[in-house]
């Protein structure tokens, strides 16, 4: 499922939601707050869901919304009555789940489920539940709904992803997530996260083609303008860079000594990367050697690894071309040129 965007929110935005919902092949999602107009210009755009959502946390009623639990109560089940209506799917989101109290967040819940709502999404909108809490109200609104449960969570405290897989552990039937986990403050669940987990983690098949995630994310990166930090977990650049001389020498011999072996770099598009610095042994220093096209000796490796150990700790970058000045200033010899079979012939 995409969900496009809020087509009341601008002209604009009511265009880009209606040419998504034309021209992709999955289901297409419009938001909408419990308001007439936002649902008919979610109806308008042709999308095949309306998602509509309201307040339900006590706070949030009272000063962002300006209203009262019935009101709030009222409007959703009308806003879901009319987005049925339409024949679009209807999914409702009762805003701030996680702050709610249980038992007004029940009866709102069951109100939507008999108004028509076929997805009840549960939002973590400020990011405060743990995977056990979130677990236990996923499991909890199960038994106060027939429809598909979503779950719409936030990374405030860095749990956004697991709790989406919580939520999937407790039943529910889809996560919502974005590449790179951009979103609101500190972002939601992050869609390579939460895929490779439930591919890797789980051995569930999502169906998703993961060897396009690494490229996914550097185009989501380019017209967003923001950038992964380089620890990010799948997708950052250090994310299969190995540095330490332990953790190097391992992966030279068996990638799933200091990976998670159930997650290479080939299954998300990325590559392996032996980065050198101060932490850096001999296994990777005669590896990038190698692959440099030189042929050192025992002595030259250790020679060049100390003199990449000393610059590393200097603050200096080590580049291919840094490498090959060191190799060259400790007399390294190339590789001999190797003459293929068509060659000799």
């Amino acid at each position: 499922m995409i969900e496009a965007g809020f087509p009341v929110n601008s002209d604009a935005e009511f265009a880009a939601v209606r040419d998504i919902a034309s021209a992709a092949d999955t289901t297409v999602c419009g938001l909408a707050r419990v308001v007439e107009d936002d649902v008919e210009a979610a109806i308008d755009a042709g999308v095949d869901m309306v998602h509509t959502f309201a307040s339900t946390s006590d706070v949030q009623i009272e000063d962002s919304m300006h209203a009262s639990r019935a009101a709030v109560l009222e409007r959703s089940v009308a806003s879901v009555e009319r987005a049925a209506e339409s024949g679009a799917e209807v999914m409702f989101s009762p805003m701030d789940a996680t702050r709610t109290d249980p038992d007004y967040l029940f009866d709102v819940v069951e109100a939507v489920s008999a108004a028509g709502a076929d997805w009840i999404n549960v939002p973590d909108t400020c990011g405060v539940a743990t995977p056990d809490r979130f677990t236990a109200l996923i499991r909890a609104i199960r038994e106060h709904t027939d429809a598909r449960i979503d779950v719409h969570t936030h990374d405030d405290f860095g749990l956004a992803s697991a709790n989406a897989l919580a939520g999937f552990e407790a039943g529910a039937d889809q996560a919502q997530v974005s590449v790179g986990g951009i979103g609101e403050r500190a972002g939601n669940a992050a869609f390579e996260q939460v895929v490779m987990a439930a591919e890797s983690v789980y051995g569930a098949d999502t169906g998703i083609d993961t060897t396009a995630i690494t490229d996914l994310a550097r185009t989501v990166e380019a017209h967003s303008g923001v950038d992964q930090p380089p620890n990010a977990p799948v997708i950052g650049d250090n994310a299969f860079a190995h540095e330490s001389g332990i953790h190097a020498a391992g992966v030279i011999e068996n990638a799933a000594t200091f990976e998670p072996g159930v997650m290479t770099p080939e299954m998300v598009g990325a590559e392996r990367e032996l980065v050198l610095g101060k932490h850096t042994g001999t296994h990777s220093v005669r590896e990038r050697l190698h692959e440099a096209g030189f042929d050192p000796t025992d002595e030259q490796v250790r020679a060049v690894t100390r003199e990449v150990k000393d610059r590393g700790a200097d603050g200096d970058e080590i580049t291919d071309d840094t490498l090959d000045a060191i190799a060259e200033a400790h007399d390294v010899d190339r590789e001999p040129q190797r003459v293929t079979e068509g060659a000799a012939r």
